[in-house]
């Protein structure tokens, strides 16, 4: 039987729940989690190195000389890939395309073992709730002094907690999702993944079919 104990924002510890052995529990394949991560990193890339081939460049497109006669090399355009200023050859394009296909039950698959990864490594900090008495960044920052988190956090919200997820959207360190779209390529980023009892709840419910 699998169990997390269930903290306060203050840091006390409130119950211990009881988690979804399918969906905390399950075999973990690095090879699997590594697949799906490498895709939605690439999935993720923006094409922003980009040069201009020889019909790009600026220039016209008449001969600069006669071919013969003149002593000098032949010519055909200013725009040449030898000439200063001129097209780049093999340079890279902006029709580069870095998407990778995610098969969906892998990717549901990778999810739980990464899951599994974060109970196991005591990772994963399951909160009573992330209602906030004061709508202030500080608070938030208090909260994860008092749980004794350092370093990165993945922390989940469900949607109708707009309130609470703009008070920690300004921290260090601390990258804030809805728990609808937990992934592999985030929480492998952050060391802790800071979710909810009614968000682990809600994935138990998504994951554990």
């Amino acid at each position: 039987m699998l169990k997390v104990a269930v903290k306060k924002l203050n840091g006390e510890k409130a119950e211990d729940l009881e988690l979804n052995q399918e969906v905390f529990g399950a075999e973990i394949k690095d090879e699997l989690v590594h697949q799906i991560y490498v895709s939605q990193a690439s999935n993720r890339r923006q094409v922003l190195a980009c040069t201009k081939n020889r019909s790009e460049r600026r220039g016209s497109g008449k001969k600069p000389w006669k071919q013969k006669g003149t002593g000098r090399a032949r010519a055909g355009t200013v725009s040449s890939p030898i000439w200063r200023k001129g097209g780049v050859v093999f340079g890279p394009t902006n029709e580069r395309n870095f998407k990778k296909k995610i098969n969906k039950k892998m990717n549901q698959t990778a999810i739980k073992m990464t899951l599994s990864g974060k109970l196991k490594d005591s990772e994963l900090i399951v909160l009573a709730d992330n209602d906030f008495k004061e709508k202030k960044t500080k608070k938030a920052q208090e909260a994860l002094n008092k749980l004794e988190l350092k370093g990165t956090v993945l922390w989940a919200f469900d949607k109708n907690e707009l309130d609470n997820k703009i008070v920690s959207q300004n921290l260090d360190k601390v990258k804030n999702i809805f728990t609808d779209n937990i992934n592999v390529y985030d929480m492998l980023n952050s060391k802790y993944l800071l979710i909810t009892k009614e968000g682990i709840k809600s994935l138990e419910e998504k994951y554990g079919k």
